[in-house]
């Protein structure tokens, strides 16, 4: 793969000194870090109380030196984890056929924007191919190859252009499709997360979760995503510190450091990747459902 058509990566920070500088130390190690363009999007505090710690990141970020490029985007006024994500893609995708996304708290395996980068340039003109994950969830049954799941991720992700035009925020419009569809069943992975209750407070709640309405959008459209035969991400922030998070420990995932080759990979779902979903996510059943009631959607 030729240098200069490396993807250019989003990185989406707001008040996590510690965090953020984690994230970056972990993604300057990345083989291709020094040949990529970073792109800091930095949201502007909601009240007087977060200044200090947004401008402790800020100041932080224009530090930084372990990219070819770094442009840090200060945010004038406080707009939201969901729409400075979505707003910060759309901007990128402007000028670029393509993106890698991180926020402020996602640890990455060295070998990490080696696999996006190959991946997006061997999927980039397969239609049924949405995103590319880093993250996958600590499964007893190891796969030995990437696999394709329906639907769409967000902890440590790649898309393109055209694949993130179907993203829909109207979550009215996607709740009704999965209904008309009779999906709904399918959508909670067999009913074993509730994905569905989390749409659904977009709407009762007023709540704006971004992640969802990605799943959903590339659900309904039946597109696939590319995950990882174990992850290339670490989320630190599962503290109780970010705006999605809750103190545990059932996400946790240590970092191999070996690269992952991609081989030729049939574009359909893996029905038994996604058993393995169903699996994991009954036996932590309990516990995520806690997880859930504790979520604040921003």
């Amino acid at each position: 793969m030729t240098l200069e058509k490396l993807s250019p990566i989003a990185l989406f920070v707001y008040n996590r000194p510690y965090h953020t500088k984690k994230t970056i130390e972990y993604l300057s190690k990345n083989v291709y870090a020094q040949n990529s363009d970073l792109f800091i999007f930095s949201d502007s505090p909601k009240n007087p109380a977060e200044v200090s710690k947004v401008n402790e990141v800020r100041n932080y970020c224009h530090d930084i030196k372990s990219f070819k490029s770094i442009k840090v985007i200060l945010r004038e006024k406080n707009l939201g984890l969901a729409k400075n994500i979505t707003d910060g893609i759309s901007d990128i995708l402007k000028k670029n056929e393509k993106v890698i996304v991180l926020e402020d708290d996602l640890l990455t395996d060295r070998y990490f924007l080696k696999y996006m980068n190959e991946a997006l340039n061997k999927f980039k003109n397969s239609e049924d191919v949405i995103s590319i994950h880093g993250y996958i969830y600590p499964l007893k049954k190891q796969f030995d190859n990437p696999s394709f799941l329906k639907g769409a991720d967000c902890w440590g992700w790649a898309t393109w252009k055209k694949k993130w035009s179907i993203y829909n925020d109207d979550a009215y419009f996607l709740l009704e499709e999965i209904k008309l569809k009779k999906k709904e069943k399918e959508f909670n992975f067999n009913n074993s997360y509730n994905y569905l209750r989390i749409l659904k407070k977009n709407l009762i709640d007023n709540k704006n979760s971004w992640a969802i309405k990605w799943y959903a959008s590339a659900f309904i459209y039946n597109k696939l995503t590319l995950y990882p035969p174990y992850s290339l991400i670490h989320n630190i922030g599962n503290d109780g510190s970010g705006t999605n998070s809750s103190k545990n420990k059932i996400y946790d995932n240590n970092l191999k450091n070996l690269p992952i080759e991609i081989n030729q990979i049939e574009i359909k779902e893996n029905y038994e990747l996604r058993s393995e979903f169903e699996n994991y996510f009954n036996s932590k059943n309990n516990i995520i459902k806690k997880i859930l009631n504790k979520i604040v959607f921003k």
